[in-house]
């Protein structure tokens, strides 16, 4: 059988770049094919550089010609990566199908971002809404736990002759976590580059389809993943989530200086207070100050920006939260009313931000500090 190089990049249209979402052919990441009797060569060129990358890209290459071409071929891959220096101008809004993409972020850990998140994804969804949740927290993901698919592995589907990831499903909403291709005994120890390319995978390899509204649960603090995911995706806005006590809306208000960063320039859409007061279940009308008062609403005022609502601090939201049944599902309930209200508020804002500001454009970091020149 004689081979020519248009039946070679025909199959490698099939075969998806790792993290770009696009084929390997369209990204041009095939930089020269040689065919010779039986014998095929393809040098390829990723930007990503670990070594699982290079070697799943090899295998896949090598799997699609045997089956789609001849089993007897002899298929040498040469894979190499290069990171890009030069800027590229990049598109508003990366992720095709989503209409809204929203951070859920804290500059302090163990104020309950991610309950927040899991939370107002249900209330968005019992709204009518289509949402998806990306749990961008790759050191401690938890949504996976939270909505109670703990050992859910995402399926492979077939899209446009590409292959991606199908998020796990559950009450509605469709998930993607890291938690769900990590050992649950094992620590995740990366670097930030690697963990940016695992993200990248896990928002452009993604079979997300039609959504109304995208969660990104973010990490707490202001570090690498961040900064990868405003360079990757525009953010439609942010929701910042505090607890009332001084140290925490010290961090809460660093959080919110580095989006509103001219450099970075994502929106904030308002403070969530979580923990606002301590009520015992015997007695229900009673309010325990026990971080004090109204200190998110105060810092919403100082920095002028809206406050969504408060969460108190009672038992059964970490109750349902620890079984993987967030405590929005309850229908009719005084915290189930207290996550509607906060969602609706944050609505309400991104209404005014849609209305009133233009598209947010993807973040170009130009140094390595992450601020750009001038």
């Amino acid at each position: 059988m004689d081979l020519n190089k248009k039946d070679i990049t025909k199959v490698l249209e099939t075969i998806t770049a790792p993290g770009e979402g696009k084929s390997l052919v369209e990204s041009g990441a095939v930089k020269n094919i040689v065919t010779f009797d039986k014998e095929v060569i393809v040098d390829v060129t990723i930007s990503n550089p670990t070594l699982q990358a290079k070697k799943k890209v090899e295998i896949e290459i090598m799997k699609a010609i045997h089956s789609q071409i001849d089993q007897k071929i002899d298929v040498k891959v040469n894979v190499s990566a290069i990171v890009p220096t030069k800027e590229v101008k990049l598109k508003e809004n990366s992720i095709p199908g989503i209409k809204n993409i929203i951070a859920i972020a804290s500059g302090k850990g163990g104020v309950g971002k991610s309950t927040i998140t899991a939370n107002m994804a249900v209330s968005l969804q019992k709204m009518g809404f289509k949402v998806g949740i990306l749990d961008a927290d790759v050191y401690g993901p938890s949504i996976h736990l939270m909505f109670d698919v703990p050992n859910a592995k995402p399926l492979s589907v077939e899209v446009d002759g590409r292959s991606k990831m199908k998020p796990i499903e559950s009450y509605g909403v469709k998930i993607l976590s890291l938690g769900f291709f990590t050992n649950a005994n094992q620590a995740v120890i990366w670097r930030g580059a690697i963990a940016s390319k695992a993200l990248n995978q896990m928002i452009f390899d993604a079979h997300w389809g039609e959504l109304d509204f995208l969660l990104i649960d973010l990490p707490p603090g202001t570090g690498d993943i961040h900064l990868s995911i405003v360079q990757a995706v525009a953010i439609t806005g942010v929701v910042i989530v505090s607890t009332p006590q001084a140290i925490a809306l010290a961090d809460a208000k660093k959080g919110v200086a580095m989006f509103k960063q001219e450099d970075i320039n994502v929106p904030v859409l308002g403070i969530v207070e979580n923990m606002s007061y301590f009520t015992p279940e015997e007695l229900p009308d009673n309010k325990y100050y026990i971080f004090g008062k109204d200190g998110a609403k105060n810092l919403a005022k100082d920095i002028e920006t809206a406050f969504l609502g408060e969460v108190p601090l009672v038992q059964s939201i970490r109750e349902a939260g620890d079984v993987g049944h967030p405590v929005a599902l309850q229908d009719n309930t005084p915290l189930e009313n207290a996550f509607s209200e906060i969602t609706k508020n944050a609505l309400t804002q991104l209404v005014k931000r849609n209305n009133d500001l233009p598209p947010t454009e993807v973040v170009r970091i130009t140094t390595m500090s992450g601020c750009s020149t001038k």
